[in-house]
């Protein structure tokens, strides 16, 4: 065999492995994308129950619940872990990924970071 042949051999195989591997990193970015998406959805939601509570206990006096602070800290957590894992995958910006973390603080800005964060990996990926 010469050289040329050998090279071209080898390029069809680095091609299929490459072309093998684009769908396996597509469909681990849509998973990670989902999960993101529910926890940030969660996440806001409890947030907006815990700002409820915070209201209507130093506002009104009224007794409420202890546990909605330990449930959204948790789903806070589960939130940060996600959010994380998809920054990997699609390699967002550390400014981008950190924003995105506190998003997950402040009331009704997780639904307005979720749907801009996931309209433009949808376009990135093709998703």
């Amino acid at each position: 065999m010469t050289t040329s042949e050998n090279s071209t051999e080898a390029t069809p195989t680095a091609e299929a492995a490459a072309a093998t591997s684009a769908p396996a990193n597509t469909s681990k970015i849509a998973g990670a994308l989902q999960r993101y998406r529910v926890l940030a959805w969660v996440t806001g939601l409890w947030l907006l129950l815990l700002t409820g509570e915070i209201i209507a206990k130093y506002g009104f006096d009224v007794h409420t619940p202890s546990w909605i602070a330990v449930v959204h800290g948790w789903v806070y957590f589960a939130y940060l872990l996600v959010t994380a894992d998809l920054a990997v995958k699609v390699r967002w910006p550390v400014l981008r990924t950190v924003g995105t973390l506190i998003a997950g603080t402040i009331p009704l800005l997780s639904f307005f970071v979720e749907h801009v964060n996931a309209k433009k990996v949808k376009a990135e990926f093709n998703l």
